[in-house]
């Protein structure tokens, strides 16, 4: 079991900057890919960025160029640092944490969600 405790979301005006963080315990040595998700109302969850366990990286289109998402692997730890932030950007981000073993496969955990408000 992997538990995931997110941080830092809030209200900001367009152009400003926020950073997330999600904080991974339990079974952390099993935790292969990490990322953030997010969801508007009425809208599907989507991909914001992962992250592997080596540190490659992946962006969805959206945020690419305004967004990073790091990990520091000895705190377990994944952060996305949100920069110019935009009115679309507006969501519940959610974390998530990917594990494999050959005992039960993939699975994947996720946060409480934290919200990102943008005013314009």
């Amino acid at each position: 079991q992997v538990q995931l405790v997110e941080s830092g979301g809030g209200l900001v005006q367009a152009g400003g900057s926020l950073r997330l963080s999600c904080a991974a315990s339990g079974s952390i040595s099993s935790i292969n890919d990490m990322g953030w998700y997010r969801q508007a109302p009425g809208k599907q969850r989507e991909l914001v960025a992962t992250i592997t366990r080596g540190g490659t990286t992946n962006y969805a289109a959206s945020v690419k160029g305004r967004f990073t998402i790091s990990r520091d692997n000895a705190k377990n730890t994944v952060y996305l640092q949100m920069n110019s932030l935009k009115p679309e950007d507006t969501a519940a981000y959610y974390c998530n944490a990917q594990t494999f073993s050959f005992a039960t496969g993939v699975r994947d955990y996720w946060g409480q969600g934290t919200q990102v408000t943008v005013s314009s």
